[in-house]
């Protein structure tokens, strides 16, 4: 037996007259790759939608919570219609902003992109809820908050068209503000104290109870954000029944100038006894 036969099989190879094995042409690309890059144009496209829908919130909050600290401003102004109105110009701004917003989410899945913008969301409607509050002392209503939010697109608007787009606040969304409003209303509670004005707390008092006893009706059956947030409207009606107990009980024995000072220092006493619990 010769080497070569005891070593095995050799090697095919090819033949002398096989044609060379052509390179891909880059410019016809796989089929598997031509999808592969459909998709990342879709992602590229809903990422850069998703970052300015974030911009947009960012935008919504801020505006929003300068409309809240000029509404805090009426218990201490003469003129609270000139804040009032300087506060629905500021919301109408704020209006606009939610427009892009709907603009953006055309044809959209909203739910895809609401946590982009979920937060400035609840700022406006705790600045919207605030400003109806103080004009009419009851809550706004999910139907009337939304009822503000039609817009005219541009190019409808040019063509004469008149379909506008409605932008709908989540009731979720609408839960969480309002219970971000509690903590606003326990803090004007404190500083109508202090400016002497003695009516507004149990006005508050008797609002915030109401709040409570709604979201307690819901229970842990809502949400699990709006189940987070009720131990901080719990701290807010704490406080501000608190007040309205050393109003009753020893508002005559409390200088007028002291009252906001006591009340501060009570609900501080409140937040300390929470943590330790």
């Amino acid at each position: 037996m010769s080497n070569a036969e005891g070593e095995g099989c050799p090697r095919s190879r090819k033949p002398d007259n096989a044609p060379p094995q052509r390179m891909k042409d880059p410019a016809n690309p796989s089929a598997v790759l031509s999808a592969f890059k459909t998709f990342q144009l879709e992602l590229d496209t809903k990422h850069d939608k998703y970052e300015r829908l974030v911009k947009l919130s960012r935008d919504i909050t801020i505006e929003s919570k300068r409309t809240i600290f000029l509404l805090h401003r009426v218990t201490s102004v003469p003129n609270v219609e000139e804040v009032l109105a300087e506060a629905d110009a500021k919301l109408d701004g704020v209006r606009v902003k939610i427009g892009q917003i709907a603009a953006e989410l055309r044809g959209e899945d909203l739910f895809q992109f609401h946590r982009a913008f979920t937060a400035g969301l609840q700022e406006y409607v705790e600045a919207v809820s605030f400003l109806h509050f103080i004009r009419h002392r009851s809550l706004i209503s999910l139907e009337e908050l939304n009822s503000r939010l039609l817009f005219l697109n541009d190019s409808d608007a040019k063509q004469g068209a008149s379909e506008a787009l409605a932008f709908q606040v989540t009731p979720t969304d609408y839960l969480l503000g309002v219970a971000d409003l509690t903590g606003e209303l326990m803090r004007m509670c404190i500083t109508s104290v202090g400016n002497g004005d003695i009516e507004t707390p149990f006005q508050l008092g008797h609002f915030l109870r109401q709040i409570h006893d709604g979201f307690a009706y819901i229970g842990n059956t809502g949400p699990y954000e709006v189940s987070k947030k009720l131990h901080t409207l719990k701290q807010s009606l704490a406080k501000v029944e608190d007040a309205c107990y050393a109003l009753r009980v020893r508002g005559s024995e409390i200088p007028t100038h002291m009252l906001a000072h006591v009340f501060s220092s009570r609900a501080a006493q409140i937040d300390a006894d929470d943590r330790v619990s």
